[in-house]
């Protein structure tokens, strides 16, 4: 039977973690609506996803389950509240301040493997108001698709050179961004490999314009809805503290991070931008321990190669409505503040969706 779904983002970067559930839902005859707000707002998903514009229209829609590739979801939309998450856990901040935060808001947390399935499935155990199932993540359903015409288009601009993808996180303490920018532009000059270029899209506008400066014959500028495309294309990511780390780990391909904020064994960390020639050597040359390293973390993070996270993450929804998942508690008391402040921002006051 058709079903009517929200998707539901904040940032731009949600839109490819949110695209092919999408398609997974059409595919599966469902009608599929997109609410964009904040920073997503300017953005779409195309056709035939439908556009929702207000909070009215969210709440008119009683979809059977809203997805969120955000930190919130607003409450009095309704259906099953589902967490995709927007990142890997990258270890910016700790744990009870960043990925393993729990706010009263979700019904469901789709992990994305074994690495972020244990703890939160100890958070259920002790809240009882969720729950947690293991499925992949969506975004990193087309990294496995038979074939991506653009990330082959990247591979011809390359001309057989070796592909380097450079990726930055929006923090300003963890962002190379501003210290690599010489040493990149340099390589880029030296036209040795072929570059994509890409910068979260909350980075600092100065930094995105200056490295969309550098495009040309031995470089492109990548825009954050094309990532996956990009690390399909590339032999070796260069990054920070950027969760496209993990996403890149995935495939098993090298990774050169620069003052990484907890280094680990499968990355080659430097903190001199003078030494980044040497560190892309390595990347193009790993060693059998780094392989090694590489496809342990990737097992741990997200140990699934089939492009069908999506159809899992919607037989869990599905699972979680029939109640085959057990009953879930009341919410915490805290999360009444957190709707409210919710209902603020989006400037809705009327009733609740029953």
């Amino acid at each position: 039977m058709m079903a009517d779904y929200l998707l539901f983002a904040t940032e731009r970067y949600a839109l490819p973690i949110l695209q092919p559930l999408a398609d997974a839902l059409q595919d599966a005859g469902h009608a599929v609506h997109a609410w964009l707000v904040d920073g997503a707002a300017g953005a779409s998903l195309p056709a035939p996803v439908r556009r929702i514009d207000t909070a009215r229209a969210a709440v008119a829609l009683r979809p059977r389950a809203v997805f969120s590739a955000a930190n919130w979801v607003p409450s009095f939309v309704a259906g099953a509240k589902v967490q995709l998450f927007h990142g890997f856990n990258v270890e910016k901040r700790e744990d009870a301040r960043g990925h393993f935060r729990v706010r009263g808001l979700f019904d469901l947390y789709c992990t994305q493997g074994p690495a972020t399935t244990a703890p939160f499935q100890a958070l259920a155990d002790r809240a009882g108001h969720f729950k947690v199932v293991e499925t992949g993540w969506p975004k990193l359903d087309p990294l496995f698709a038979p074939d991506d015409p653009l990330a082959e288009r990247l591979r011809a601009a390359a001309g057989g050179r070796g592909v380097v993808m450079f990726a930055s996180t929006f923090t300003e303490r963890l962002s190379a961004a501003p210290h690599l920018y010489d040493a990149i532009a340099a390589q880029v000059a030296a036209g040795e490999r072929y570059w994509l270029l890409t910068l979260h899209p909350k980075c600092a506008p100065e930094w995105v314009a200056r490295y969309r400066a550098l495009a040309g014959d031995n470089a492109c500028f990548v825009e954050t809805e094309q990532l996956v495309s990009a690390e399909r294309a590339a032999d070796v990511l260069l990054a920070d503290t950027t969760s496209v780390v993990s996403e890149f780990v995935v495939q098993r391909k090298p990774v050169v991070t620069f003052r990484n904020r907890a280094p680990k064994p499968h990355m080659l960390d430097f903190d001199d931008p003078a030494a980044l020639p040497a560190m892309l050597a390595r990347g193009f040359a790993p060693t059998q321990d780094l392989l090694a390293a590489l496809a342990a973390y990737a097992e741990r993070i997200h140990p699934y190669r089939d492009g069908q996270s999506s159809q899992r993450v919607i037989a869990a929804t599905d699972a979680l409505l029939a109640g085959t998942l057990g009953p879930l508690r009341r919410r915490p008391a805290g999360a009444w503040l957190r709707s409210l402040q919710i209902r603020r921002e989006l400037g809705y006051w009327g009733p609740a969706a029953r």
